[in-house]
């Protein structure tokens, strides 16, 4: 069986090289392979949420829910909201009016080590 050029041959041992040091050969150095290239994902999608708050609620109460009904959250009016990316948290910000529309301005990247500890 052909062998690639970066394996090292099968050793055999007997009971004549028991107890005897091996003897390395050098290896050569391999070149560094080269970093990917970030710039072939810049058109994957992501999926982003905004979560202004949570609640938990009994099924009584949201079978009880019409229109018109409100739903009190965990956070203030001003507290940030959490974005996420793919289901981990990346940042917080405020929420804003652009054009008619809602927005949020971030104001802290969150960093990973803080989002493992539940920051």
């Amino acid at each position: 069986m052909p062998q690639a050029p970066h394996e090292l041959p099968p050793v055999s041992v007997s009971p004549d090289t028991v107890g005897v040091l091996p003897i390395f050969r050098e290896l050569s150095p391999q070149p560094a392979p080269a970093p990917p290239d970030i710039h072939v994902l810049h058109d994957v999608e992501l999926d982003v949420k905004i979560e202004l708050g949570r609640v938990r609620m009994r099924i009584e109460d949201v079978l009880n829910l019409a229109d018109g009904s409100v739903v009190e959250l965990d956070r203030l009016a001003g507290d940030p909201v959490d974005v996420f990316v793919n289901d981990q948290l990346v940042a917080r910000g405020e929420v804003v009016v652009l054009n008619d529309r809602f927005a949020v301005r971030l104001t802290e990247v969150v960093s990973p080590m803080r989002c493992e500890r539940g920051a």
